[in-house]
């Protein structure tokens, strides 16, 4: 984690509750990436020397749960994705991007508090969005090598990675950390690839296809797209994409070796490069839509089988003292009152949360 926030949860008079003003600018900048990472990168080194996976077993934007309005805003969407490919580029084999419960600020998604799932929906969170850029960025083909590329003379606030499959350039990465909806901060990047100042013919493709991460500032909580589409604000996900998906073709000039790609502030383009990046990003979406209870049914619907609820160990002392509740075949059950061991499984019904798993190497 890049940062903390646990003088909340335990307060501590020599770790008072940070302000919200004071560590929003942390995730507006590549350098907390790097100054993140930094500790990990001799032991990654290692790790490859000796052909061993390096995982991240847990990280997210702040340890104990995050900062309400930081790590649940489209700032937290930007960080999430710079810190994944810088993961990447760092040699790490994966990342655990960690989730919590209804207090947790940085969570990929929110299923509705208490009772309300009779009428209300699931809540994804902003680093959800994140997870979708970095699979796409990185692909299928379990080839990919990222490279941090450091656009603009190392500019902080528009850090770049380029994608290789197979040694050739597939993918091109794009973040403006800048909040500017006016769009003066907006910039275009260009792209050449070989050339003759490498000694190379020019390998600029016709065109290339774009994908946009984008949000009207880098506060927004629900209003987020990618490719034009997003998965619905508060209340309102039910795991299925809304509006229509826009991948923009932008043409390029092979007579310049040139390819100028426009980064909204704040926003990231992935930019699809070589053939076969570009068939699967205009490839038609294969969606299956299974019911669900929110659609299908009025109610909430959990329920408990009864012969199953009536041989749980959910019981006290008491109920085992007169062998109630033994569920192990042949055990428990036919033990004599007062020798059964106190023990105790819990059945839980309902949704189990977890943590997200995002893949944020593909140098295996």
């Amino acid at each position: 984690y890049p940062d903390q926030n646990c003088g909340v949860i335990w307060p501590d008079p020599n770790d008072p509750p940070k302000n919200l003003i004071d560590v929003f600018p942390e995730y507006l900048t590549h350098q907390t990436s790097l100054d993140t990472i930094g500790p990990y990168l001799n032991s990654t080194m290692l790790a490859q020397g000796w052909g061993k996976p390096f995982l991240m077993f847990e990280t997210n934007t702040a340890s104990c749960g995050g900062f309400m309005g930081v790590s649940d805003s489209f700032a937290a969407a930007l960080f999430g994705v710079d810190w994944a490919m810088q993961l990447a580029n760092g040699n790490f084999t994966g990342a655990l991007f960690h989730a919590g419960g209804q207090n947790v600020a940085y969570n990929v998604r929110l299923s509705p508090p208490t009772n309300e799932s009779a009428f209300h929906q699931w809540t994804i969170g902003p680093i959800f969005y994140s997870s979708i850029v970095v699979a796409e960025a990185l692909g299928t083909s379990n080839t990919s090598r990222v490279k941090d590329i450091f656009p603009n003379n190392g500019d902080p606030h528009t850090p770049a990675y380029a994608v290789y499959e197979n040694d050739q350039l597939a993918r091109l990465l794009l973040i403006n950390f800048l909040d500017d909806p006016s769009g003066a901060n907006d910039y275009t990047a260009t792209l050449n690839i070989g050339g003759q100042q490498f000694g190379e013919a020019n390998a600029v493709p016709a065109q290339v296809k774009v994908k946009y991460l984008s949000a009207p500032s880098v506060s927004e909580k629900d209003n987020i797209t990618w490719a034009g589409q997003t998965l619905g604000a508060r209340f309102q996900v039910d795991g299925r994409w809304k509006g229509d998906e826009n991948v923009q073709t932008i043409q390029c000039n092979q007579g310049a070796n040139t390819c100028d790609i426009k980064v909204p502030a704040p926003g990231i383009a992935l930019v699809f490069v070589s053939d076969a990046a570009q068939q699967l990003a205009a490839a038609s979406q294969s969606i299956a839509t299974f019911p669900t209870t929110v659609i299908t049914k009025t109610a909430n619907t959990v329920s408990v089988d009864p012969s199953v609820l009536a041989t749980s160990n959910g019981n006290n002392g008491k109920s085992r003292a007169n062998r109630i509740g033994g569920t192990s075949q042949g055990g428990a059950n036919a033990a004599a009152p007062g020798k059964q061991p106190a023990l105790i499984l819990t059945a839980l019904s309902g949704a189990l949360v977890g943590a997200l798993g995002v893949l944020a190497r593909a140098l295996w």
